[in-house]
């Protein structure tokens, strides 16, 4: 933590020099990204700044390029950013304070402006000791220890991470307890401010950024973090997950009757335009669920679900060219292996099958990857291909 620590108050020292009235803040749309998003305006609006939320589901090249155009901004990228730090690096030319707080896979800055407080920067594994929440926060106590009551969100945005909370997250979980930001109520943890338990909000907040996406669910997650979640927000994440529900039951039954695709080492479906009206990390959400459906799935076999992205990114427009997302989950008995080595994980993998044309970031078990819609049959061909290479080096 001693790097971690000297590496943000470096940033911090960086922030106050420049003395901005205002600050960006791109984070992603998964309850994670909304609550890192929600620590960092708290954490910014406390000592004075304006803050602008932006909810971006993939980083897509156009989008940055138009961010960072503008000379004398500070940009905060919360739960996202680590995996383009490059591509950001070359985007932003030296012209903005960048400050990057996330926990997936990341890639090296090249612009000293552009600073990646990733905490796997310092020995932590993204996948299991920490969320991009989890980062925010321990930057925001670093920023005012009075941010020490936002752990909570810490937790709520760690509970993607399966099983019990390790290594930081542990950390904070002892010191929301011992500070009565959370408590036991049984088996559960409560949110004393909010009276709400931990693994509810999380499960409100997937709702809210993912299915709520194109119909201001980013923003409403957001105030919920940190303000509660009223009757009416209450009813309209009824009626989103009723609506991903129904999609969901349509193409597992599509699936249970026709089966996955297959190729040698992988097993995949297309959703195509399904999930309309919806955030594409629905797909993601989807895949996750699909792999524990042991009577459906192979489990020697990566899961890969493509789904079309609508082309309007809200707050900012319109992309030119039409993408597909696929998103990749390893059933659990591969998992073992790709910490041996003897299988490449999941962001690897998307990364080789995409290069020179796709975005991909994500963890080792589960990924994503954001390419042109006339690349499917190239980008699979490419992976199998990969696969292939990795299992004849395999003794």
């Amino acid at each position: 933590m001693q790097g971690f620590k000297q590496k943000a108050n470096y940033v911090i020292t960086l922030l106050r020099e420049r003395k901005p009235d205002r600050a960006l803040i791109v984070h992603h749309d998964d309850a994670d990204g909304l609550c890192s998003a929600a620590i960092v305006k708290k954490a910014l609006e406390r000592e004075g700044l304006l803050t602008e939320t932006f909810c971006l589901e993939k980083v897509y090249r156009e989008v940055i390029a138009d961010l960072h155009s503008k000379e004398g901004l500070v940009l905060f990228y919360a739960d996202i950013g680590s995996s383009h730090a490059d591509l950001i690096s070359e985007l932003n030319c030296g012209r903005n304070l960048t400050i990057i707080l996330d926990h997936h896979d990341p890639k090296q800055s090249n612009d000293s402006m552009v600073l990646d407080l990733n905490l796997e920067h310092f020995g932590f594994k993204g996948e299991t000791d920490f969320s991009g929440a989890t980062c925010c926060y321990l930057f925001a106590k670093e920023l005012n220890s009075a941010n020490s009551d936002l752990g909570y969100l810490a937790l709520v945005g760690s509970s993607e991470i399966p099983g019990e909370f390790k290594a930081l997250n542990s950390m904070v979980l002892q010191e929301t307890l011992e500070n009565g930001v959370v408590k036991k109520v049984g088996k559960s943890l409560e949110i004393s401010r909010l009276n709400v338990k931990v693994d509810i909000l999380f499960s409100k907040l997937q709702i809210l950024g993912a299915v709520g996406y194109y119909e201001d669910g980013p923003d409403m997650g957001i105030k919920a973090c940190l303000d509660g979640i009223d009757e009416a927000l209450e009813n309209k994440i009824n009626v989103l997950e009723e609506r991903r529900k129904n999609v969901n039951r349509k193409l597992l039954g599509r699936l249970y009757r026709e089966g996955l695709k297959e190729t040698e080492h992988i097993q995949w479906f297309d959703a195509g335009d399904m999930y309309q009206g919806m955030g594409t990390k629905v797909i993601g959400q989807f895949c996750s669920f699909l792999s524990y459906q042991t009577r459906l799935i192979k489990p020697d076999k990566y899961i890969l679900g493509f789904v079309n992205v609508p082309p309007e990114i809200p707050k900012w427009g319109k992309l030119k060219e039409n993408f597909v997302k696929a998103s990749v989950r390893v059933p659990k008995p591969m998992q073992e292996m790709i910490d041996q080595g003897k299988l490449p994980g999941a962001v690897d993998l998307l990364e080789v099958a995409s290069k020179g044309f796709g975005m991909a970031d994500g963890h080792q078990y589960a990924a994503n990857v954001v390419l042109p819609a006339t690349r499917k049959a190239e980008f699979l061909e490419n992976a199998e291909c990969a696969l292939k290479i990795k299992s004849k080096n395999q003794p």
